[in-house]
């Protein structure tokens, strides 16, 4: 080969590495969350469930009873009453989570499991009793801490299971997420034909995710609702993940939220800052869980915080609102 040729081909390779710098250069500035992203900001936080007594996630599976296995109780909280709401609203929660069943007579009753055994001193599905049974029940009944020894909470939920409309009315300027339980179209147009009733400015502080059908039903009669399951979640990522490195964010992106595991965020174009501001853009919450998020793993103690980006100023999820909020915003 001829020093020419030679001196030709070296000139091209490195004509080629120019431009393959210039392209990843450009690639890591147009999603640079440190140069481009928003600073400074604080987490908006949302209580799962009000302020809820938390359990280790070690061998949970779907059909566990996580309340046979609390965590020894450092309050006298039960999840999903008005009571755990309002106390995690006190303590400075910015958002409140809570599950949704339809009773025997079509009322809409805030509990989380399908069926009674695990937490109350009811037996049979939620759906096969009226709301005045279920009212009857002590939401605290089978929280123990200690294998069966103890139960701290029993006798102090009788009463205590609240509507979804008694919640919407308890907290009439606060942000809420409804957790639609079961996959069941019926139960999401129950519920879309409540959500139907409330005026516009309130209608736009109420979140619906659940199943893929129930949240399809309320997103087709209310397309104004910001609705979330599963696949629209899965829709949106893969899709930024394939065309987010342009700043573009699709269709499937806007106007929903995400609950994104923390551990998956550093695989989004922008991550951390610049992803959620791309998506806030879009009208679009990001809602940060903790570990894989299978369980609705939250941030509840101050170790849990080291996993969550600098200056991150998307949502947390948390079942300890009392005890995350001095700690992100002193």
């Amino acid at each position: 080969m001829s020093s020419l040729k030679r001196a030709r081909r070296f000139r091209r390779l490195w004509l080629t590495l120019g431009v393959v710098l210039l392209a990843v250069t450009g690639l890591y500035v147009a999603n640079s969350s440190a140069l481009r992203g928003s600073e400074g900001g604080r987490p908006l936080l949302l209580a799962h469930r009000g302020i809820a007594q938390t359990f280790p996630l070690d061998g949970v599976l779907n059909d566990t009873c996580t309340a046979t296995r609390i965590h020894p109780p450092e309050h006298s909280h039960i999840e999903n009453t008005i009571s755990s709401m309002r106390a995690a609203f006190d303590a400075g929660a910015d958002m409140i989570e809570f599950d949704v069943q339809v009773t025997a007579d079509n009322q809409l009753a805030v509990f989380h499991d399908s069926t009674l055994e695990c937490r109350t001193d009811g037996t049979g599905r939620v759906r096969d009793h009226t709301l005045a049974e279920l009212r009857r029940l002590d939401l605290g009944y089978g929280y123990t801490a200690d294998g069966g020894v103890t139960y701290p909470l029993r006798g102090k939920g009788v009463g205590l299971l609240p509507t979804v409309e008694e919640v919407v009315a308890a907290f009439p300027d606060r942000e809420l997420l409804i957790d639609l339980k079961n996959d069941d179209p019926a139960e999401g147009e129950r519920l879309a034909a409540y959500l139907a009733t409330l005026p516009a400015e309130r209608l736009a502080t109420i979140g619906v995710y659940g199943g893929g059908a129930p949240v399809d039903a309320v997103a087709n009669r209310l397309p104004q609702v910001r609705a979330a399951s599963e696949k629209t979640m899965r829709d949106c990522l893969v899709r930024y993940l394939a065309t987010g490195w342009t700043g573009h964010v699709p269709g499937a992106c806007r106007h929903t939220e995400l609950h994104l595991p923390q551990r998956y965020g550093r695989l989004m174009w922008g991550w951390p800052n610049l992803f959620v501001d791309r998506m806030r853009a879009a009208d679009t919450r990001v809602i940060l869980v903790a570990g894989d998020g299978p369980w609705s793993e939250g941030f509840d103690r101050s170790a849990d915080l080291e996993a969550v980006p600098a200056d991150w100023s998307g949502w947390l999820w948390t079942n300890r609102a009392d005890v995350i909020t001095p700690l992100v915003r002193p």
